[in-house]
């Protein structure tokens, strides 16, 4: 690898590096999974919904309460339904609430 003296844009560090490319495709999945079940949220729950990792087919959604997490479990079979129908099929999808602290 050579040793640059000059700044170079995030987008193309990261294409050049295997490990940023993979963690950059990664967010990107996950990004375009909850672009999908958007729609599906109640307006009122969408700003309180994260996308989180996907790791071995198990996608998470970050959440920011307890009551947020309730109504999205019950949603879980629509979103996995949506997902599959769009070629953006997961195995699971967990609910991790978001920690304030």
């Amino acid at each position: 690898m050579q040793r640059r003296h000059h700044a170079i844009p995030l987008q193309q560090a990261a294409q050049e590096s295997p490990s940023l490319a993979s963690l950059m495709n990664r967010v990107h999945a996950s990004t375009e999974r909850l672009n999908a079940v958007r729609s599906l949220l109640p307006t009122a729950l969408r700003p309180g919904v994260q996308a989180g990792p996907i790791d071995e087919g198990c996608w998470c959604l970050i959440v920011q309460s307890n009551a947020v997490a309730a109504k999205v479990r019950q949603l879980v079979p629509a979103l996995l339904a949506h997902l599959n129908t769009h070629g953006l099929g997961v195995a699971s999808i967990r609910i991790k609430v978001q920690n304030r602290y």
